[in-house]
């Protein structure tokens, strides 16, 4: 039996994951944290087993490197929209990381087409913004799941993440124009 067979098995995991936001977006807007955080954390063994896959017997597609982030992204602006809508979380910081994630995605189409082929490329400054807010959502669930974290992680964590969505938003846009001007005049 030939290890190429089993190639799916990462993007499987991945639309898996997909798949959850339905479960986990529900347990978020009923106020069921813990089964919520249940969900989160299936997320992401599912994410780190199918990345260790990927990497570990080279099974990655272009497939599997566009869906994978979009999941990752999927989930988490799930995770906030929910929890602004039960009232945890302001509003403004949806908007404000959601409208991130579309300029960056609206920017990459523009250079795609305008300038020239387009890969992701995560950077320093938004890998770190996934992580604050991964964590911080995290943090937040755990606290409204009852279980021990500090109630000042909410009003901590919503500056956090505004402070890093906005940094890391600039970073982008800075990077990819300056980009998109050296290849423009080259």
């Amino acid at each position: 039996m030939s290890l190429k067979q089993w190639r799916w098995i990462p993007n499987a995991l991945t639309f898996f994951r997909l798949v959850l936001i339905v479960p986990f977006s529900s347990a978020l807007l009923n106020s069921n944290y813990r089964l919520s955080l249940v969900i989160f954390f299936a997320a992401a063994l599912t994410d780190a087993f199918d990345g260790f896959l990927a990497r570990r017997f080279h099974w990655r597609s272009r497939l599997g490197a566009v869906a994978d982030p979009l999941a990752d992204k999927a989930l988490l602006i799930s995770a906030y929209l929910m929890l602004a809508l039960s009232g945890v979380l302001p509003l403004w910081l949806f908007l404000l990381v959601s409208g991130r994630d579309l300029v960056i995605v609206l920017g990459a189409l523009a250079y795609h087409y305008g300038v020239g082929r387009f890969d992701m490329e995560p950077t320093v400054p938004g890998k770190l913004n996934t992580l604050i807010q991964v964590m911080v959502v995290l943090a937040i669930i755990i606290l409204l799941a009852g279980w021990p974290m500090q109630p000042w992680v909410i009003d901590t964590g919503i500056w956090l993440v505004a402070a890093s969505a906005l940094f890391s938003g600039g970073h982008y846009v800075a990077i990819w124009s300056l980009r998109a001007w050296r290849a423009k005049r080259s």
